[in-house]
């Protein structure tokens, strides 16, 4: 594999900015980062001159459910490299790939196919890193966008199929803690470590406390989706802030939550506490238009994306890069700690943080190049650049 020697950067890594930076790539991984001015080129070294702009690491999205026309309730390998090319285009390197409530037998297919992708990486786009199951064990209270038709309590016996079907890959799972048989499924989810999340739910701090002593770790878009924080009933949005046990998604398009609701998610759990996610469905990318997500009718307008009745948002057309430059914007946090958000706390949360998520040497070559604007110059996975000089150019993210 060739080596690559990318210099004159501004790097974001675990002890803080290096600049000026060197960052040395060898067979897939980090193999120095220094700061050493001179590229250093050797007879087989390809060397990219930053000029100055941000390298850090590639952005890891938790809660995808597609982009750019690839859906991943779609059965077919084909419309799973379209979304993830989609998104490393704008500085995703790795994601899990997220269902949507849908039938039984729709399920069970989705979860194969999404094995079969994962086992089988796309060498121009964004790893599949694993599967987040966004239902069916959801209360219809709560649906927004989910389809209700097929909500049911929780199944100890089908939640041990998933399993067995998905393999390593179960990454996530999310449900309502409130409804019959959680624990039990909490538990065992979390006992094959799969991380369990609360969304989509009507539950009581009590309820989700309790939750939390089952194996709960994990809350999928706060504030959205939930009972909100009530001063004499916190519920799920007052337990994902108090709980430390508890990560908090937050969904940073200006539309989903407002700037100072992302602020005190921030100010309360932290950057290793906080993950920016997108929620971007199939239709992200796309013009506007009507559009279909789980059997249900949308429409995007503006980039706006929400039922065709308006009665909620649907999604979004977010992107990690835009998620990571509004959370500059709208939460007055420093480049590092948004990267952290991106990047660090979501590989860490899935239990990829031993290989992805920083700049260090041991690492994957998980890396994206910003402009002075933060947006994406190009883009490298596991060594190989996906957008940008050795995927033979093309346009800027935006």
């Amino acid at each position: 594999m060739t080596r690559w020697i990318l210099h004159n950067a501004r790097a974001v890594t675990p002890d803080g900015i290096r600049d000026p930076a060197r960052i040395v790539v060898e067979d897939g991984r980090i193999v120095a980062i220094d700061e050493v001015t001179r590229a250093g080129q050797g007879d087989r070294d390809q060397v990219v001159d930053c000029g100055g702009g941000w390298v850090v690491p590639g952005f890891v999205d938790l809660h995808v459910h597609g982009g750019g026309g690839g859906d991943f309730m779609v059965p077919d390998p084909a419309s799973h490299r379209r979304a993830a090319r989609f998104h490393a285009r704008h500085g995703t390197t790795g994601l899990v790939a997220t269902t949507v409530t849908a039938s039984p037998g729709d399920t069970m297919a989705a979860i194969t196919a999404l094995r079969a992708s994962a086992e089988a990486p796309d060498p121009v786009g964004a790893r599949l890193l694993g599967i987040h199951l966004e239902g069916p064990y959801l209360n219809p209270a709560r649906r927004g966008a989910q389809n209700p038709r097929w909500m049911r309590d929780p199944d100890p016996v089908e939640l041990n199929t998933w399993l067995g079907a998905a393999g390593p890959y179960l990454k996530l799972l999310t449900l309502a803690p409130e409804r019959g048989r959680a624990a039990e499924c909490i538990h065992r989810a979390a006992q094959a470590g799969v991380v369990v999340a609360a969304g989509h739910s009507d539950a009581t701090y009590e309820q989700v406390a309790s939750a939390v002593e089952a194996g709960l770790r994990h809350v999928i878009h706060t504030f959205n989706g939930m009972r909100g924080l009530h001063h004499r009933e916190p519920g799920v949005a007052g337990a994902a802030l108090d709980l430390e046990a508890l990560t908090c998604e937050l969904i940073a398009d200006g539309l989903h939550v407002h700037p100072a609701a992302l602020r005190l998610v921030y100010r309360v759990k932290g950057p290793r506490g906080t993950v920016l996610v997108t929620d971007a469905i199939a239709a992200a990318g796309l013009p506007d238009g009507n559009y279909d997500l789980g059997g249900l009718r949308i429409r995007v307008a503006g980039g706006r994306a929400e039922l065709a009745d308006g009665s909620s948002l649907a999604g979004s057309t977010l992107t990690m890069d835009r998620a990571v430059r509004n959370a500059v914007r709208f939460m007055g946090v420093s480049i590092v700690e948004a990267v952290t958000m991106a990047s660090t706390t979501p590989a860490r949360l899935i239990g990829w943080g031993h290989r992805k998520g920083r700049l260090a040497p041991g690492y994957d070559a998980d890396l994206v190049l910003l402009d002075a604007s933060l947006r994406v110059r190009a883009t490298m996975v596991e060594g190989r650049f996906v957008h940008g000089p050795d995927a033979g150019g093309g346009e800027d993210a935006s």
